[in-house]
């Protein structure tokens, strides 16, 4: 039986996240060899966690690139035994506002309120938390003239899920459908499609994909992260009937949510409603398609705060997982304990792991390791099997930059977006990194305290460039260094190293000077 072309690339995408994991081990057995002492030993064990985790990480997200392919038959198959609706239910139109422009707020709305839909059963509600007095007048007598039901807290507690809890409290449709302020309807079809789904009294929520309107080079580099998501890692987990609800969007069932207590009130309500609805075993369904176009990010500013927000409630989330493991009181399959697990450390992995990759990359630069060159007679013979392992420790370090441009290139026909991705990884290691510290040690949950005032100079800018990343200049600083002290002691290919993690570390400065 022959296969086509998308289940060809699926399995290419596992053999090379396959063979990264493999030369991971392999320069872990390779330190693991030429120990000598406690510090080589201490060093070469600290490797081998690393790589477990990464392999982990690796093999895992292989399984989403393979399992994702079978998701259209399995949604095909769900598809074609809904029928119209024959009663349509109350639906609450929920848009969560806070300090937004006006503006927009308004246009978007009026889009909304295009849904094809009966009148009278659908029903417009502002969730508006804003502080600022103008801001609220305006979108409270917006509201006003067109019918529109508005909500306004004058203490933001819990967040956007307290705006949400807020609405429950004070309504009694049967269900609702959420949309972020800055998503322009583009389907108005969004519930006359959706709302059949929910003929299964098991279903709680659907989710639909979320996407961002074209923009700049640098917006649409940032859309490849939701991307990747929303092609992949959302079917598969959808299989195991994990799939996450992305926060708008998406329509929920009002009886799931009164059994499950609301929203949770965390940053991320959207992660923590998704694990509440599981462990109350709950169906979701995730539709591939898209009903409604976000703004899109344009400066790395933006993307900070997002990114930001995303790692400190995913480091809240692991902690809530666990404690709920702990108690007896989750409820889930292996299967979909893994799906939570590796999204809650996600952003994590790969903002710590890259640092401490980084960390241990200078030690074993500096250590007493050795990295010699070789012939290909020598590699071929086994005699050599030590320095072969060495090789394993240059092929992962290339195949960690290769693999996620080239699949990239592969799944979404850009290779030069796909250096960005890889780029902006380690550009915002360290702000993801200090979200999820922030977060352990129960810290504010606002974003990166970033200055973005000043006149837009040349020289304001650079000078505000540096200050706003001088964490990863002190960073690169120390690499560069390192790097060239290598060099000068005729480690040349270490040396070499340790300035390429320099460079990868000055993206962050690069990428606010550039966009802002």
């Amino acid at each position: 039986m022959r296969m086509d072309r998308g289940a060809i690339l699926r399995l290419s995408t596992i053999v090379a996240f396959s063979i990264l994991t493999l030369s991971g081990f392999g320069f872990s057995a390779y330190m693991v060899y030429i120990a000598h002492g406690l510090y080589d030993d201490m060093l070469a064990i600290t490797f081998i966690v690393l790589a477990v985790v990464a392999g982990a990480f690796n093999i895992t997200a292989s399984i989403w690139f393979y399992k994702s392919y079978f998701y259209d038959g399995y949604l095909k198959s769900i598809t074609r035994g809904l029928k119209p609706l024959e009663r349509m239910p109350t639906v609450a139109i929920a848009v969560p506002v806070f300090n937004e422009n006006p503006k927009l707020v308004e246009r978007n709305m009026l889009r909304l309120m295009t849904l094809k839909y009966p009148k009278g059963k659908a029903r417009y509600y502002m969730l508006d938390d804003s502080t600022e007095s103008d801001v609220a007048e305006e979108l409270r007598a917006f509201s006003r003239r067109n019918g529109i039901r508005y909500m306004h807290r004058t203490e933001r507690t819990g967040f956007k899920a307290g705006a949400l809890n807020n609405l429950l409290k004070n309504s009694d449709e049967e269900f609702i459908a959420i949309f972020d302020y800055d998503e322009r309807l583009v389907n108005r079809n969004f519930l006359t499609d959706l709302l059949p789904y929910f003929e299964n009294e098991e279903v709680s929520y659907v989710q639909t994909t979320k996407k961002y309107a074209k923009g700049t080079f640098f917006s649409d580099s940032v859309e490849l992260f939701n991307g990747f998501f929303f092609k992949f890692i959302q079917p598969a987990r959808a299989l195991n009937n994990t799939a996450i609800f992305a926060g708008s969007c998406g329509i929920i069932r009002r009886s799931a949510l009164d059994k499950i207590g609301g929203f949770p009130e965390y940053v991320i309500e959207d992660t923590f409603f998704s694990l509440e609805s599981d462990i109350q075993k709950f169906r979701s369904l995730y539709v591939p398609k898209v009903y409604a176009l976000g703004r899109p990010i344009k400066t790395f500013t933006e993307l900070v705060k997002q990114q930001w927000r995303y790692n400190y409630g995913d480091t809240q989330f692991i902690n809530y997982f666990l404690e709920k493991r702990k108690k007896g009181r989750g409820g889930l399959s292996p299967m979909a304990s893994v799906d939570y697990i590796t999204h809650g450390l996600g952003l994590n992995y790969l903002s710590v792991v890259l640092i401490l990759f980084t960390l241990v990359s200078v030690l074993v630069v500096l250590s007493s390791v050795p990295f010699v060159s070789m012939t290909i007679q020598q590699f071929l013979e086994a005699k050599y099997l030590p320095i072969d392992f060495e090789i394993f420790g240059l092929l992962a370090f290339a195949l960690a930059f290769f693999v996620p441009i080239l699949l990239t290139r592969i799944y979404f026909k850009s290779m030069s977006k796909g250096i960005m991705v890889f780029l902006l990884n380690y550009a915002l290691a360290v702000v993801r990194a200090k979200a999820a510290i922030a977060a352990l040690l129960k810290r504010s949950a606002s974003s990166a305290h970033w200055s973005r005032e000043g006149k837009r100079t040349t020289g304001n800018r650079l000078l505000f460039s540096i200050y706003n990343t001088r964490v990863e200049l002190l960073f690169t600083g120390a690499l560069t260094t390192l790097g060239f002290y290598a060099i000068t002691i005729h480690h040349i290919s270490g040396g070499l190293w340790l300035l390429w993690y320099g460079v990868l570390y000055c993206a962050a400065t690069v990428l606010f000077y550039k966009y802002g």
